[in-house]
């Protein structure tokens, strides 16, 4: 069984007892967070929601924040002496699957 699911702007495809990252939360590690945007389920039977599927949940709890690598962005342009280097380091809240409910 999968469930499609939409958090910060992106989708994902989860199964319960996946580890994904999302963008940051603001929820502390080891609590639980319940993602209700379920745009599509699969458990023998396609279900596809416009834009969500009616009462279906996916529940998730919190392993840990961070921050991903960083990203170098690096502007020049040519015969003007302009050059500016900067670095972004995107902050995510890292969750494991539980249960969906569909």
């Amino acid at each position: 069984m999968y469930a499609i699911i939409a958090t910060g702007g992106k989708q994902y495809k989860v199964s319960e007892g996946d580890i994904i990252k999302v963008e940051k939360l603001g929820v502390d590690a080891g609590e639980s967070v319940t993602f209700d945007q379920v745009l599509a389920v699969n458990n023998g039977e396609l279900a596809v929601g416009c834009p969500t599927v009616e009462g279906a949940t996916v529940t998730a709890s919190v392993v840990k924040e961070g921050k991903a690598k960083k990203v170098i962005v690096y502007k020049y342009k040519r015969k003007s002496g302009y050059h500016k280097k900067n670095g972004h380091r995107q902050l995510y809240t890292q969750v494991k699957i539980e249960k969906i409910n569909a």
